[in-house]
């Protein structure tokens, strides 16, 4: 088949982190072009509330992100099943802050680098080999606004966002001899359910929707968005 020509009932899109917030925003907006979505969890509960609203052409795989070993399985096995990705959302991440860097124990060091910078190392390391045997793929990272601004007490969280912005931009020069699109988009405070109760006082209205930042994720990782590469593109809103 020419891989040119796939449509999106064909392509495969894997959302790491597809049951959070973001990410189920994600994987909803792929399956309504039509695509084939497999969304990584840890948390059933989780998945199993996506499911009931996504409908066909979800596929939920319980997965360490962080795992080299587990991430290859998955990768070997989804190739076998399905043929190569197609695109690949990176959308896991966490943060962890309120103490000065002075206060902070390595725990939350490791925890930082292992959600905001080893998972998308470890996702993308084992997923591009088959993008590049195609020729052909997307992969957007989920990145943030602190990996620019250094607030006090989110030293660890900045220095992990930072880290993986700097990542993809060195991916993204690594891969312009072939047809494969690397990208960050960059949300400052986004309208969760956990940013709700982290700051019950804030204005709400003003932050990005989850299902608007989909939109821009869905159209970086499309045909209509070769010509964009290597980008950091903010979706702040009005924050």
């Amino acid at each position: 088949m020419d891989i040119e020509k796939k449509t999106n009932q064909q392509r495969t899109i894997v959302v790491a982190g597809g049951t959070g917030a973001l990410g189920g925003s994600v994987a909803r907006a792929f399956l309504a072009t039509g695509a084939r979505v497999i969304a990584t969890f840890v948390k059933q509960a989780e998945y199993d509330a996506l499911a009931k609203q996504a409908g066909e052409g979800l596929i939920g795989v319980s997965l360490d992100v962080t795992d080299e070993k587990a991430v290859a399985q998955f990768v070997a096995e989804t190739e076998s099943k399905y043929g190569a990705i197609d695109a690949l959302v990176i959308a896991v991440g966490g943060y962890a802050g309120g103490k000065q860097l002075w206060e902070t124990d390595t725990a939350t060091y490791d925890m930082m680098l292992s959600l905001n910078l080893r998972a998308a190392f470890v996702m993308t390391r084992a997923i591009l080999p088959g993008m590049i045997r195609q020729n052909r793929g997307a992969i957007a990272n989920v990145a943030s606004k602190a990996g620019y601004g250094h607030a006090a007490g989110a030293a660890m969280y900045a220095a992990s966002k930072a880290g993986v912005m700097a990542l993809f931009d060195s991916l993204a020069e690594e891969v312009k001899p072939y047809n494969i699109n690397v990208n960050s988009i960059v949300p400052s405070i986004m309208d969760t359910p956990s940013n709700r109760r982290a700051m019950p006082k804030a204005d709400f209205n003003v932050w990005p929707k989850t299902d608007d930042i989909a939109k821009v994720i869905v159209y970086l990782c499309s045909d209509d968005a070769r010509v964009i590469h290597g980008a950091a593109v903010p979706v702040y809103g009005r924050t």
